[in-house]
């Protein structure tokens, strides 16, 4: 059976402006490569055409499939790139109609089996961590899909079916790592976001998969909840591998909670530092797992900037929505990272359900008193897996358009508010944190601290003008 994976890329950054991210931010399809790895170990080859380190035309994309004749296409998609992903599905379909057709990711795993009754162009969803079910799935050559766990399908009458749910993963590093050499262009075709690292190539990594936290604005439907990770020599290893096949010099860990076991991190640092891996790093952290002595660790290992959660300057609406963490005591713990020498970057949201202006305003006032390098505000989107999904009606209006829901659309309107009025007060906060002395000083910098960085921002600089005149910023 011959296997082609598909990544759409999802083209809806903002409504009526052009998608500049690709410019300086592409990671690698980990999930999708993770699978291949699999099926690879035992003896199956795939491909894969990732959209976004190759965007097409969707007629040139179906063409490009239909020409390596595979027997089994499958995508993987968020809730925005779904729309696209089932498009493409539509055009195959008429292409050619013995061609099998699997979705799986965040948006399959949240809707199981009744998508398939308004997408007939699917033929299955893998539901959960995809790579046993997609190993069983093309051995069985698509019959008894009833006794494959994992899995959302159609019976003998056409009815939409799904099997049991199938077993987490117990031991991660079962897993080979993931096929980069399967991906066409990798390493220099991706790389991570503009100003986040000293050195190129570089790329991400993910080492442990699922949260035991409970926040309202996250899915979790495909690795559900605990926590699973990677042994540190596992995590060793696989960065000794980037940097002897690929050349890497720097990678991000995209893991949730790259630092929730302390025994791991402590492990990974000590034996990095040993093992003299001149690989720098950065991670995503919880403020509650930061003190001197672990993050004495990440320095001496190479890490060069943590990202952290902060999402809301306002203490009563980070109550309703996470783990509540004293504000007092942000500060402080970022300055502790500061002062270690490493780069800090907070994550916020507007337009969180229970917000209104004066929310928001604290949080902008907030975010601006904080010793961060840079931020990143995403617009509050709620995914159909996350739980304030469910009782979302009761704080504003819900516009569910999924290709807008990207996190760069407000496609939620709480209650006394309007769109008009997020979209300023978005604006409002990028342009008052980025349009200090102190963060153009700290870019400055860059041109020592990532060079590679600069020359990127310059070579692009046309680009990033018109993107920014079109946003008023």
């Amino acid at each position: 059976m011959k296997i082609l994976f598909i990544h759409p890329y999802g083209n809806n950054f903002l409504t009526g402006v052009p998608d500049i991210t690709t410019i300086f931010n592409v990671m690698p399809p980990l999930g999708l490569l993770s699978i291949m790895a699999w099926l690879e170990k035992h003896q199956i080859s795939s491909e894969i055409i990732d959209c976004y380190a190759t965007p097409m035309p969707q007629q040139e994309l179906v063409a490009e499939i239909i020409r390596r004749k595979p027997d089994l296409v499958a995508f993987s998609c968020t809730t925005s790139s779904f729309p696209e992903g089932n498009r493409i599905a539509e055009a195959l379909k008429t292409a050619d109609s013995r061609i099998r057709i699997v979705f799986g990711g965040a948006h399959a795993c949240t809707m199981g089996a009744p998508l398939l009754d308004r997408f007939p162009a699917i033929d299955c969803l893998v539901l959960g961590e995809g790579e046993q079910t997609m190993l069983e799935l093309v051995r069985s050559g698509f019959s008894n899909l009833d006794v494959i766990p994992g899995l959302a399908y159609r019976d003998a009458g056409n009815t939409s079916c799904q099997s049991p749910p199938r077993e987490l993963i117990a031991n991660l590093d079962d897993l080979p790592f993931p096929a980069y050499h399967l991906l066409p262009g990798f390493p220099h075709r991706y790389k991570l976001p503009l100003f986040s690292s000293p050195r190129f190539p570089n790329t991400s990594i993910i080492s442990s998969r699922g949260c035991p936290y409970q926040c309202s604005y996250c899915d979790r439907s495909v690795f559900a909840r605990g926590f699973r990770f990677n042994s540190p020599d596992y995590i060793l290893e696989h960065v000794a591998m980037l940097q002897r096949d690929y050349g890497i010099r720097h990678v991000f860990f995209y893991d949730d909670l790259f630092t929730f076991d302390r025994k791991r991190v402590a492990r990974f640092c000590e034996l990095k530092a040993k093992m003299g891996l001149k690989v720098g790093y950065n991670c995503i952290a919880r403020l509650e797992h930061v003190d001197q002595e672990l993050l004495g660790l990440l320095k001496s290992s190479g890490c060069w900037q943590v990202n952290f959660g902060i999402e809301s300057g306002d203490p009563e609406i980070l109550k309703k929505h996470r783990k509540f963490y004293g504000l007092d005591e942000v500060g402080r713990k970022l300055q502790l990272v500061k002062d270690h020498g490493m780069r800090v970057k907070g994550l916020f949201m507007v337009g969180l359900p229970g917000e209104d202006e004066t929310a928001i305003r604290r949080t902008i006032d907030y975010a601006l008193s904080l010793p961060l390098d840079e931020i990143n505000v995403t617009k509050f989107t709620p995914f159909p897996g996350a739980p304030v999904y469910q009782t979302l009606q009761q704080f504003g209006k819900l516009h569910e358009e999924w290709e807008l829901m990207n996190c760069m659309n407000f496609v939620f309107i709480p209650h006394g508010m309007t769109k008009q009025q997020l979209e300023g007060l978005y604006d409002e906060f990028i342009r008052r944190f980025y349009r200090r002395s102190r963060i153009h000083w700290g870019y400055t910098k860059m041109i020592w601290k990532s060079p590679h960085s600069v020359l990127d921002f310059l070579k692009n600089l046309p680009a990033i003008l018109r993107f920014e005149r079109q946003q008023k910023w």
